[in-house]
């Protein structure tokens, strides 16, 4: 197995062997509560000696429907970011949607993220390398573990400071994800630290009609595979 590369998220090394906890609301509604999630989220890796990204989203350019709620915009959802980045003194992810928004996410986020649809939009990967900041990289619903080896070779052509995938399931039918935990292990083969993303895995897409259904009890079970 090729040896995995490690990278830095702000004072973390990802990839050394010690656990990072990446977590937060899914989408920056308000300051209140992003800083509340991630005051207690980082104060439960401490008491587990994890490592702790906190992670929200500026906009939700993927809703099912054309009308549920994005989020703040660019602006104001990435003020937000680094009011709680700065308030509770942890590093910070989002996703971006838009080769244009990379610049712009990396001069306050310490890791960029590629939604899960858009991983491999060219375009995309590139604008996220080219701002110096490390890639977490969600592997699509659609694709098999080994294809993500397409993915890793596209953003280390674009020199990347550093590549991370993400599981988030896999399409299994209709409105349904399954979880292929031996795929894990065929991404890290590639040299790339793994992200394990538990809710997005309990997801239901589109099953709830208008919005994604879950299967939030199956959380557990799934963190703990």
């Amino acid at each position: 197995m090729t040896p995995v590369t490690p990278f830095a998220v702000g004072p973390y090394t990802v990839g050394a062997g010690r656990l990072t906890l990446i977590g937060g609301p899914c989408v920056a509604e308000s300051i209140d509560l992003c800083q509340e999630v991630a005051g207690r989220l980082r104060e439960l890796c401490h008491e587990f000696d994890f490592d702790y990204v906190f992670k929200a989203s500026f906009d939700k350019a993927n809703r099912t429907s054309a009308g549920s709620a994005r989020g703040l915009g660019v602006e104001d959802g990435l003020r937000v970011i680094s009011e709680t980045k700065r308030a509770i003194g942890v590093p910070a992810t989002t996703d971006i949607h838009l080769p244009e928004q990379a610049a712009v996410a990396a001069s306050i986020v310490d890791l960029l993220q590629i939604p899960a649809f858009l991983c491999r939009q060219s375009d995309l990967l590139e604008a996220a390398a080219e701002t110096g900041r490390a890639v977490n990289v969600k592997k699509g619903q659609f694709l098999a573990p080994s294809d993500t080896a397409n993915i890793v070779q596209k953003l280390r052509g674009y020199h990347a400071a550093g590549i991370m995938l993400c599981e988030r399931g896999t399409s299994f039918g209709y409105n349904t994800l399954i979880v292929d935990m031996p795929g894990l292990e065929i991404m890290r083969a590639q040299g790339v630290p793994v992200c394990f993303d538990a809710t997005h895995s309990a997801q239901r897409p589109g099953g709830a009609g208008a919005t994604s259904g879950g299967v939030r009890e199956s959380i557990p079970a799934m963190i703990r595979a």
